[in-house]
């Protein structure tokens, strides 16, 4: 799915304006259906299911049928809404917390929820069908967006392990999970096939392979739904799935989520048609639509892929739901209105904000014959009938089994998915597996946070911002180790900045990268840590003491690791492994002999790159040179030595950083500061002071959360402007995702005037706001993208993601500009 929280400030605003796109209309090229491979839904159409389907719609007016093709978010919507909106279904983004909860809550929360929508969606209307709604969430890699639940390896570890009983497992733990907080339908299984490991959403793919996607999409349908025999799914403990992101988006060019697929027909059924076909013939329920375009169409508006290819050829009878306000992207259209997406195919808008809009925009269209009544007859057919097959007029088995959430078995069966997901890249000298007797060091920010090694999609779409006591059933890497040596009469120490008293036997060095989520993991390059090479410092640091190093890296790619690979005495792709640290040291700790108690199984389902500039490397390519081929991986059993690498990245220096403007007190580079006053003429302050030219603003380093020189101190005496000018970036992704500036400030003096927040050629009123807080005090504020969207500023070309101007006397001081999710918690002052 795409992005994930809208509630609150600026969200009325932005359903008015809607999301004009950019782009014309390209034109549509030709498709070739009779070139796809068939495919055929099994198990969705029956006498008996169509027969209750007819006597349904025999009694639906146009508004119930048109509100069954509207998807509302639970961040925008109440359940009294319903009485108004008969709305067909409702979903939970990555940043929605429940209703009436706090961010990052438990089962019960999600289950009062769902509960309170569906008894308002069953409220008796006279002479009216009482019809369910379907609720959605991104249960990706478990029920993810539950405090306690478990939480399974992504997709790209899960690849490595190659053991396609394995995903159909999860596929029912999750769903297990899912039912019991009243949660129908999940948007997965992500079938995409890889190409360009640059884009942020390759941990969420299985491999770059279509023959492991396909295997992988139907074990994980029949996990999650069931057989057909065994439905209603939700009778059988089970939930609805959707197979995504159709069509081809990860292979848009430059690696650019939401981006364009540039492949021929040919190429772009070869290598994504398997994934959908096997899901389909699994009876997958239904398939998500994708952001994405092919050859500059956007394909919520892909006619000829939606339903000439999708729905034709390929045999598909559930219904195809949109992603998050995609539909506003195709050409001639907004949130709120798009009768060309449901004529090209699309059967579920998701509106999660722009609902209300969009169902009387909707049931305009529908009235004068925009939309024919034939294509919403056949929109609402398939809805109806996949909300039959899953269940949701019958009872409910699981739900309110709270103690499925997190049980044992399903905990017991991710820590078994971490261990086989697991890929051993070099272990020179045998320094694997350790001995459960040996003094063991344990370092690296990834080693106790259990937070970093889950990655996005974990109780936050971005999976940042969350704390130990968020993950009550987790287990981290270093409590897995800790207890395995413990086991063995060794002794094991956590230090993550790398230092110690008692010189240890081995040190396990856990790094890599930080949690994100879609476009905010898009990268320019495959360079792991280019600049400041922090956790590159620590493996030498302990290399230079003479203790063996095993490097533990926590990743959602392939990534060029060369330096850091080559100080390592043993090198270990973990990628996301979840909330079952213990899985790790399982493979890595041995007996009290040394003997191994579980072997490496893991191979690489991703080439991985020799060079920083190799973006898409894939088997069968004409011109193939990884460093690690595919199906790469050792085993204790093998002897190889892997020599030293070399550490040239093949890139130049590249700007990667869009989001980071100010972090301790420094600028962050490609960004610089300047000051400039009334009249335009500028200065770049050094490192620590400086002021403008005329001398009405200043800046230097001030002290911030105890550390020294964390924060720069800005000081106007007159009018003028301090802003963080660089590079050109386009962030109406970040805007469309509900992105938000984020600011850590102080105010020491109050405006004495004016006082704005910009980005570009857009701002909003800071003077409020600053003049009521308390001087001297530490604080954050949020403000969100689309709050400067709404004020002219279509971020598509910004060279000043940040700035603040004061027309008076100010003292303000900033320890971090950056941006952030928003999680219920931005305004638009």
């Amino acid at each position: 799915m795409g992005r994930r929280f809208l509630r609150g400030a600026c969200v009325a605003t932005v359903a008015t304006l809607g999301f004009a796109p950019a782009q014309a209309a390209a034109p549509v090229e030709a498709v070739h259906p009779e070139s796809w491979p068939a495919a055929h839904s099994r198990g969705l159409v029956d006498p008996r299911t169509e027969a209750f389907v007819d006597e349904l719609m025999g009694r639906m007016s146009l508004e119930e049928k048109v509100g069954q093709l509207i998807q509302a978010d639970v961040g925008s919507i109440r359940p009294e809404d319903l009485r108004e909106f008969p709305l067909g279904s409702i979903l939970a983004g990555g940043d929605s917390p429940p209703l009436g909860a706090p961010d990052r809550s438990p089962a019960q929360a999600w289950l009062a929820t769902a509960r309170a929508f569906r008894t308002a969606a069953a409220q008796a209307r006279p002479g009216r069908p009482a019809i369910p709604l379907i609720f959605g969430v991104d249960a990706v890699h478990g029920n993810n967006n539950v405090v306690g639940a478990t939480i399974f390896p992504h997709n790209i570890g899960l690849g490595a392990a190659r053991d396609p009983d394995l995903i159909r497992d999860i596929g029912r733990a999750t769903a297990n999970e899912a039912a019991a907080v009243g949660i129908d339908w999940t948007f997965g299984p992500t079938v995409a096939v890889v190409r360009d490991d640059r884009w942020g959403r390759t941990y969420e793919g299985y491999s770059e392979d279509p023959e492991v996607v396909a295997g992988y999409a139907r074990a994980l349908v029949t996990g999650l739904q069931g057989t057909p025999a065994q439905w209603p799914s939700l009778q059988a403990g089970r939930i609805a799935g959707s197979a995504k992101h159709f069509l081809g988006d990860g292979g848009s060019a430059n690696g650019r989520d939401q981006g364009d697929n540039l492949s021929s027909e040919a190429e772009l059924a070869r290598l994504n048609a398997p994934g959908y076909a096997a899901a389909i013939d699994a009876g997958v329920m239904t398939v998500m639509a994708s952001f994405s375009s092919w050859r500059g169409v956007k394909l919520h508006g892909h006619r000829g892929l939606l339903t000439d290819v999708l729905k034709g050829r390929m045999g598909f009878d559930g219904f195809v739901v949109g992603d998050w306000n995609a539909h506003g992207q195709v050409p001639g259209c907004t949130t709120e209105s798009c009768p060309q997406a449901v004529n090209a195919g699309l059967d579920m808008l998701m509106a999660p904000d722009s609902w209300k809009g969009l169902y009387r925009n909707t049931l305009a269209q529908a009235r004068s014959g925009e939309i024919p009544m034939a294509r919403l007859d056949d929109a609402v057919r398939r809805i109806l009938r996949v909300k039959a097959k899953a269940g949701l007029f019958g009872v409910r088995p699981l739900e309110g089994k709270l103690e499925l959430v997190g049980a044992p078995e399903h905990r017991a069966l991710a820590r078994r998915a971490v261990a086989e997901s697991l890929v051993l890249l070099k272990n020179n000298g045998g320094v694997l597996p350790i001995s459960a007797k040996a003094r063991v060091l344990v370092a690296g920010d990834g080693a106790d946070n259990v937070g970093k090694q889950a990655g996005g999609w974990t109780l936050s779409w971005q999976g940042t911002g969350n704390k130990p006591a968020d993950f009550p059933n987790a287990q981290s890497i270093w409590e897995g180790v800790r207890d395995a040596v413990a086991a063995g009469g060794g002794q094991a120490e956590l230090s993550p900045d790398g230092r110690f008293a008692t010189r240890p036997d081995v040190a396990i060095v856990v790094f890599g990268e930080d949690p994100y989520a879609e476009f905010q993991g898009d990268r320019a390059t495959l360079e792991y840590q280019p600049g400041a090479k922090s956790d590159l410092a620590l493996l030498r640091k302990l290399k230079a003491q003479g203790v063996p190093v095993v490097a533990v890296f926590l990743s959602g790619r392939p990534l060029w690791v060369n330096p850091e690979f080559n100080v390592a005495d043993a090198f270990v792709a973990a990628w996301l492994p979840g909330s079952e640290g213990g899985g790790v040291a399982d493979v890595l700790v041995g007996d009290a002999r040394g003997r191994p108690r579980s072997d490496f199984r893991g191979k690489l389902s991703f080439s991985w790159p020799r060079r920083a500039d190799q973006f898409s490397l894939n088997r069968g390519d004409a011109r193939y040179d990884p460093l690690f081929a595919y199906g790469y991986g050792l085993t204790y059993r093998d002897s190889r030595t892997v020599p030293q690498l070399p550490e040239i990245s093949g890139v130049a220096a590249v700007a990667e950083n869009v989001d980071r403007y100010l972090a301790g007190g420094q600028v962050v580079a490609p960004w610089r500061l300047v000051l400039r006053d009334a009249g335009g003429d500028e200065a770049v302050p050094g490192a620590g002071a400086g002021a403008s030219p005329q001398g009405a603003l200043a800046v230097r380093l001030v002290d911030a959360a105890g550390v020294q020189g964390a924060g720069r101190a800005l000081a106007w005496t007159g009018e003028g402007r301090a802003v963080f000018a660089g590079p050109e970036v386009d962030l109406r992704r970040q805007a469309n995702g509900d992105m938000a500036l984020l600011a850590t400030y102080r105010v020491d003096r109050r405006p004495t005037g004016a006082v704005r927040l910009g980005i570009g050629g857009a701002s909003v009123p800071l003077q409020g706001l600053l003049g009521a807080a308390q001087s001297g005090e530490w604080r954050t504020i949020k403000v969100r993208l689309s709050c400067f969207r709404a004020g002219g500023e279509d971020l598509a070309a910004v060279t000043s993601p940040a700035w603040i101007e004061a027309s008076g006397g100010l003292e303000l001081a900033l320890a971090e500009l950056r941006l952030a999710p928003n999680q219920n918690d931005a305004v638009c002052p």
